[in-house]
């Protein structure tokens, strides 16, 4: 219940944690500062200062976050692609400022997604599409590496403006096949957990109704997933118990690699 009011809070731009945080931090910002200018008094103050930028929290955070779904999909994928080294690499609603910018560090890859992009950036090229609608006739068997990661949960759900269909996955899914060149590579990532829509956010896929949703078209490869706790397993072999239980996740991550048939 706690963490569905803080969710709440920050939703309307209220984080509660950053708050007391900054509290906590005010009284070091306004120490730091007088030790810092009785020590300019002694020198030659080359750096004057000329305004002020709090940051009143940034002590308690930490370096980074090197764990949770976004990380570890980001890297394995990329990864994946740089081993694989596809001739047409195609990306549908991954995250720009991670995956994305992974690959584009050592190769072109296309981002098709429902927002637009204004930057231009080396190696991405941008394409605004819905993936709900028909597939454009020159996209269609177009390329022999496609990823889609952490997207096609959110199909159809309106969070990023886009039209409300309940059925908007499904339409992702006919739509992946459609692009993908017969024997070619589909990276895809979804939350896995006791199925169920926490709306407007996503949907949160059993792992056995996933599979069925994609067996007639793909065979999976490897599938690896991130627990509740964002640790990665990597290239997991399923069972029968493993699927039904969705391997333990209320809130996990599925990473699946998988060929077209």
């Amino acid at each position: 219940m706690m963490r569905k009011i803080y969710y709440w809070l920050k939703s309307f731009g209220i984080d509660p944690i950053k708050f007391v945080n900054a509290i906590r931090g005010s009284g070091f910002y306004i120490r730091d500062y007088y030790i810092f200018i009785n020590q300019q008094k002694k020198c030659i103050p080359l750096f004057p200062i000329k305004s002020f930028y709090p940051c009143l929290d940034d002590r308690y955070s930490k370096s980074g976050a090197a764990t949770g779904h976004y990380f570890h999909q980001d890297l394995l994928v990329a990864r994946r692609i740089n081993d694989d080294n596809p001739i047409r690499h195609i990306d549908i609603g991954s995250r720009v400022d991670g995956f994305v910018a992974h690959v584009a560090s050592f190769r072109e890859i296309e981002v098709i997604d429902i927002r637009s992009m204004t930057s231009k950036v080396k190696n991405i090229k941008f394409i605004r599409a819905d993936m709900m609608n028909l597939v454009p006739h020159e996209l269609i068997g177009s390329c022999d590496s496609l990823s889609c990661l952490h997207a096609i949960e959110h199909f159809g759900l309106g969070r990023y403006g886009e039209p409300i269909n309940c059925n908007g996955y499904f339409s992702g899914f006919e739509n992946l096949s459609l692009i993908l060149k017969s024997g070619g590579k589909l990276y895809l990532s979804t939350p896995i957990g006791p199925q169920r829509i926490e709306f407007n956010a996503h949907r949160i896929f059993s792992l056995e109704y996933l599979l069925s949703c994609l067996s007639d078209k793909f065979r999976l490869n490897q599938f690896s997933y991130i627990d509740d706790s964002g640790d990665l397993h990597e290239n997991v072999q399923l069972s029968t118990g493993q699927i039904k239980n969705n391997f333990g996740c209320q809130y996990g991550c599925g990473v699946l690699e998988m060929t077209k048939i």
